[in-house]
């Protein structure tokens, strides 16, 4: 808890709002995307795919290649409980799907389905986008499944297996995607591994999309190593989120952005996505 009291102040004390932007491009992302306050219809779907996983009372076992939970003790969980506490917040799946919306994405991989929360935000994003999803655990996968099928949800191409080992499967190197969204893993070496293995499946206007890169000390150098990468011109650091863009046309230029209404305390308390970008 003490490191994440000291990262959030830290970026507190680095971070812009709009104002502070000079880049036309972050610029208009930050006001037209992360500041939209528009209520999308969408998002009541959202809502409701949310309430049907907290709802199921069911037990599953959690298989976890990653950097484990903050939260749970034991790798039997109850899915009402990981939607509560491991899955992303109602407000940062509003933002995903603003994103999504935004640039309009083709293809997307997104690394680390869960129960599919993100999923859902990503799919509603752009209806006519391919999703590639990974998962590493068949049971979480398989709640997951059922609730793409129960809300019509046809976009989605659902693949199980550890990551790398999916990677490798389906020849994801000769692949391209126009937005990345990483979730599956809160390590160094594994983050840094992902990121070099995807590197060849960048276009120009790619956008990936890091979670938690302050989960931990290890985290917070792994991002920095990616900032660094002479591949990548433009990131934007929102605390919970990195972003990381291609766009030759642009200076290298590294973004941290305070959002509007950022929740100190829950930033503090550590909690899993309780420190959200919107309010």
């Amino acid at each position: 808890m003490l490191f994440q009291i000291k990262s959030y102040l830290k970026f507190l004390w680095k971070s812009k709002n709009a104002h502070g932007i000079h880049s036309p491009f972050v610029f208009d992302l930050v006001t037209k995307c992360f500041y939209d306050k528009t209520n999308f219809p969408e998002y009541s779907f959202l809502k409701n795919y949310r309430n049907s996983l907290l709802q199921n009372t069911k037990t599953i076992e959690v298989t976890d290649f990653g950097a484990g939970s903050k939260v749970f003790k034991s790798n039997r969980r109850e899915i009402f409980k990981i939607a509560e506490t491991a899955g992303i917040t109602p407000k940062n799946a509003e933002l995903l799907f603003r994103i999504c919306k935004y640039f309009e994405p083709e293809k997307v991989l997104e690394i680390g389905t869960s129960l599919g929360l993100a999923t859902a935000a990503l799919a509603l994003g752009n209806k006519k986008s391919e999703i590639t999803t990974l998962e590493g655990c068949s049971e979480t996968l398989n709640v997951a499944q059922n609730q793409f099928e129960k809300f019509g949800l046809t976009n989605i191409n659902s693949k199980i297996g550890e990551f790398l080992e999916s990677f490798a499967a389906f020849d994801i190197r000769h692949s391209t995607f126009d937005l990345i969204y990483i979730d599956g893993n809160h390590q160094k070496e594994a983050t840094l591994q992902y990121f070099d293995l995807l590197l060849p499946t960048i276009t120009n206007d790619s956008v990936w999309i890091f979670d938690d890169i302050h989960w931990s000390e290890d985290m917070e150098k792994a991002w920095e190593i990616i900032k660094q990468n002479p591949k990548v011109t433009v990131t934007i650091d929102t605390y919970q989120w990195g972003f990381v863009f291609f766009r030759k046309e642009q200076k290298k230029e590294d973004f941290v952005i305070r959002t509007s209404n950022s929740k100190i305390l829950s930033a503090i308390l550590g909690l899993k996505n309780g420190y959200g970008l919107i309010d």
